[in-house]
């Protein structure tokens, strides 16, 4: 795999500018799930959405609605990389 152009910081930054987390509960706590951030499904269409808007893609909720950040993270990036092996 390569160097992942996908962090944790940029997930806040979608779930900040289109799911509505306040700027004051941005995390570093990959552990976190976007219910344990105060979010709810709605915030995970919306990281959908910015997700095809930005590298042409949807991702998938096969259960990353309610997993951890890091789950969601290393998604993206999977999916990245077969987007560019592609």
């Amino acid at each position: 795999m390569s160097a992942q152009p996908f962090h944790l910081e940029d997930l806040m930054d979608i779930l900040e500018d289109k799911a509505g987390l306040p700027a004051a509960d941005r995390t570093t706590d990959a552990s976190l799930t976007l219910e344990a951030a105060g979010l709810d499904s709605l915030a995970f269409l919306a990281v959908q959405a910015a997700l095809e808007t930005r590298y042409g893609f949807e991702l998938p909720d096969e259960g990353l609605q309610h997993a951890p950040f890091a789950d969601l993270v290393a998604a993206v990036n999977e999916r990245l990389d077969q987007v560019n092996v592609a």
